[in-house]
């Protein structure tokens, strides 16, 4: 009888030995899966960072060249310009002046204009990351001289956000 018992246990084991190997092959498989596809998913966030960073660089540069930017309502762009030279990153800007302020409050009517502007700047990195930054301008002529409020000169920029 005991024998009967033992031949039926035959290979019994190599069958629960192949069952788990197969069931940790999965687990490993899965585990790659996952840990290859946050790879990418990190990779894809550094570069949305990048576009982000291009954008804001963009938008720095054309506060700096506001002045500079005609008052016809005509959009100014800045074609694509690359973040640092040999770099992926990129940005591209467009400046456009809205409208014309007199009444500028605590001055006496036409001491200084205030022009109005609105920059958008348009990051892009690799993998087809792109960000956007809108801000508004606002850009303040007048006080040349010793300051004096009825006199026009240099300009005086300030950014304001839309």
């Amino acid at each position: 009888m005991k024998r009967a018992a033992h031949r039926k246990q035959q290979g019994a084991a190599l069958v629960i030995g192949l069952v788990l190997l197969t069931i940790l092959t999965l687990l490993a498989i899965t585990g790659m899966n996952t840990s290859t596809t946050e790879l990418i998913m990190a990779g894809n966030e550094q570069f949305r960072q990048n576009a982000f960073q291009a954008a804001e660089t963009g938008r720095e540069n054309a506060l700096r060249a506001l002045p500079l930017v005609n008052t016809n309502g005509t959009p100014e762009t800045v074609p694509v310009t690359p973040v640092v030279a040999g770099s992926t990153d990129t940005y591209t800007t467009t400046s456009t002046w809205l409208a014309e302020d007199q009444d500028i409050a605590g001055y006496k009517a036409g001491a200084f204009v205030g022009n109005h502007y609105v920059i958008t700047s348009t990051g892009r990195s690799a993998r087809n990351a792109l960000a956007e930054h809108e801000q508004g301008a606002f850009v303040l002529n007048g006080g040349g001289g010793n300051n004096d409020p009825g006199n026009p000169g240099a300009p005086l920029v300030g950014a304001d956000p839309l």
